[in-house]
Order: C-alpha cells, then sequence, then structure tokens
C-alpha cells in the first residue's frame, strides 16, 4: 500500500528527516520534503505549516515532523484546521495517537529520542489504523467542533 507521507524539519530535526525519507522510500512510499535539507538554522513553523497544509488539502496522507523536540511543530500543525499532531516519545504512544485519536501526524524530538527508538515510533504511527470504536470516532470529531482554544 503506497502513500504519500509529507516530512518537514528545522535545522535541529533535519538528520532524522533525511533517514525518515530513506525509510518511507524503501518502502515504496512517496515522501513530499518540505524541508529543510541543512543544519543551518532555519525557524520550525515554516516548514511544520507547509507539511500540515498538505495534510490539511488532501495532498499527503499523513505527516512526520521533527524538530529538536517535536514540540514546536506540534504546536504549529495543530493550529491547522483538520490536523491531530502527536508528539511521541514511545512506539506504544505513537500507537495510541493513531487508536484512539486518529493522529494524523507525528512529531518527534530528536534531541529527545534516539534513533532506534525514533524508527519503532516511525513504525508503530504507519503500521497502525484508527479505531472504528464510536467512543474513539466521537471524541475525535468532538475536537474538530471546538473553536477559540
Amino acid at each position: 500500500m503506497s502513500r504519500t507521507i509529507a516530512l518537514g524539519a528545522d535545522h535541529a530535526g533535519v538528520n532524522y528527516k533525511q533517514q525518515i525519507a530513506e525509510l518511507l522510500e524503501q518502502q515504496g512510499d512517496t515522501v513530499l520534503d518540505f524541508g529543510t535539507n541543512s543544519t543551518e538554522s532555519t525557524d520550525y513553523p515554516d516548514h511544520a505549516a507547509a507539511a500540515a497544509n498538505a495534510v490539511a488539502s488532501g495532498q499527503a496522507d499523513c505527516a512526520i515532523l521533527v524538530c529538536g523536540s517535536g514540540i514546536g511543530v506540534s504546536i504549529v500543525a495543530n493550529k491547522v484546521a483538520g490536523i491531530r499532531a502527536a508528539n511521541c516519545l514511545t512506539a506504544e504512544m505513537a500507537q495510541l495517537a493513531r487508536q484512539h485519536n486518529d493522529a494524523n501526524i507525528l512529531t518527534i524530538g530528536e534531541r529527545l529520542v534516539d534513533w532506534g527508538t525514533a524508527k519503532q515510533i516511525v513504525e508503530a504511527f504507519l503500521s497502525t489504523a484508527a479505531s472504528d470504536n464510536p467512543r474513539h470516532r466521537s471524541r475525535v470529531e468532538k475536537i474538530h467542533t471546538l473553536t477559540g482554544c
């Protein structure tokens, strides 16, 4: 099953972004790379917003964003209507983000998790389906009715 996955990172996440791109391409996925491609300082909102908009518009099936902590890119992505970004530190968090919250963007902190763990997080996120349980579905729908938060 080929997917289109948007990637974005700032200078503190560029190394993992490049490794994730290689992993995805080896699996046959299409990668939309929204940068950066350098360790030179850059503004994470630019890259995170571009990738989140690709998901929101349907250009990408999901996105993976990386910065130093994963927090900044998560905050930015969640500002885009229709996005449910989850910053995950473990594979279990990624699995639960997909199952219970139907997260459509994964964020990772390159400074907080080692590459082996980051790879497990990506694999868990991409291999887990959202739950069809009405309890979970109604909560996800409720998220999108919130305004002014």
